[in-house]
């Protein structure tokens, strides 16, 4: 086995910090062009959100030029938002970036590295959400023109944030990435295929009982495709079916907010009240977005027992076997959904807990903080 070969980086804080060259590197990007259709005059897009995510970055450009691709990489560096909220205009805040729309035109392939870095200060909430518009209006632009990809990467400074061993981070992510994808797509599929059945989905837990109607909707079954590392089924819950209350008792963070001890409540599919411990604002703000951002777009579970730290991010945690996840505002069309929105605010439930529970009409998935029926195949990674 090849040595991990350290990099020596700074982060946004001006502290030299470790981000090892692993040799799996070139085995994601293989996975990558493979699973995108990379190939001879394919027109690459490719964003880097920071230079810890290099290494990834450097891997797949390779692996694109050697099929005959040409990739081209945008420093999109959220290192940059902290200037714009910090000096911009409303007006330009809610301005997608030129540069970056035009790379989604110009593509017909995209992949967004994503490193995962804690953020130098608590941005204005007011102002950040603003910018949450601008980005979403990308997002849209990378669904509707490309075949895309978003891989959200691990750094020491998110690992020391939240008090983790980077390396069980790092190799909890390539073991999430690097799976046997067509096993896992087919084992997904069955687990779609029963939940298609169902009507409605109800969470249960001391701070939580919320119901989902899923009636004719279709379940998506996502394996190492879009989003790395993976392993979720999801849908798009009919529009003004949600019910009830639910507490997300976990520090998250989004757009480099921290949001704890949130609370929504929702009646006839639309949230109507919000609370939150910490970041109470910054959440109202999101869901002032526009029409679409009071509700929810996506209903998911997630499926991978590789996973199993909470990290604190969403994109990383909505994928963990045990947890569920709703997304506020824009919904999938390939679910079902029709619900339209710039947002799209992924929010993680943890039920890995006593008393926690989920179900599809009588179909119990988790009982008592353990998976169960049909999602009680998935808790070994051996497919």
């Amino acid at each position: 086995m090849k040595p991990i070969v350290p990099c020596r980086i700074l982060d946004r804080r001006g502290v030299m910090t470790t981000n090892p060259q692993s040799p799996q590197w070139p085995d994601l990007a293989h996975h990558l062009v493979g699973v995108l259709g990379v190939t001879t005059g394919s027109r690459v897009s490719v964003f880097m959100t920071d230079y810890a995510a290099m290494p990834a970055v450097s891997a797949f450009v390779d692996a694109c030029y050697r099929l005959g691709a040409l990739p081209q990489v945008i420093a999109s560096d959220e290192a940059f938002d902290d200037s714009a909220l910090r000096h911009a205009s409303d007006e330009l805040l809610k301005v997608p970036a030129p540069l970056e729309i035009a790379s989604m035109e110009w593509a017909d392939i995209h992949v967004s590295f994503r490193a995962m870095v804690p953020p130098v200060s608590e941005p204005d909430f007011r102002k950040a959400a603003l910018l949450r518009q601008a980005k979403g209006a990308i997002s849209t632009k990378r669904w509707e023109n490309t075949t895309w990809c978003v891989v959200r990467i691990p750094t020491p400074a998110w690992a020391e944030m939240i008090q983790v061993s980077f390396p069980t981070l790092l190799g909890e992510f390539f073991d999430g990435c690097l799976m046997d994808w067509p096993a896992v797509q087919k084992r997904q599929q069955a687990l779609c295929e029963v939940l298609n059945q169902g009507s409605v989905v109800r969470v249960r837990s001391h701070d939580t009982d919320i119901s989902f109607g899923v009636a004719n909707r279709t379940w998506v079954s996502f394996a190492g495709e879009a989003n790395l590392p993976d392993g979720e089924v999801a849908t798009a819950p009919l529009d003004d079916s949600t019910q009830g209350h639910i507490t997300f008792g976990d520090d998250l963070w989004f757009a480099g907010t921290r949001i704890s001890g949130l609370r929504l409540s929702f009646d006839a599919g639309v949230v109507v009240d919000v609370t939150a411990d910490h970041g109470e604002d910054f959440a109202r703000a999101l869901l002032a977005s526009d029409e679409g951002a009071t509700r929810v777009g996506e209903l998911g579970i997630g499926t991978n027992p590789t996973m199993t730290t909470y990290t604190g991010d969403l994109f990383l945690d909505e994928k963990i076997l045990g947890t569920m996840h709703l997304a506020m505002g824009r919904a999938y069309p390939e679910c079902g959904g029709v619900n339209k929105s710039a947002l799209h605010w992924d929010l993680v439930k943890d039920l890995r807990t006593p008393g926690a529970s989920m179900s599809v009409d009588s179909t119990d998935l988790i009982s008592n903080g353990h998976v169960v029926g049909p999602l009680a195949g998935f808790s070994t990674s051996a497919p």
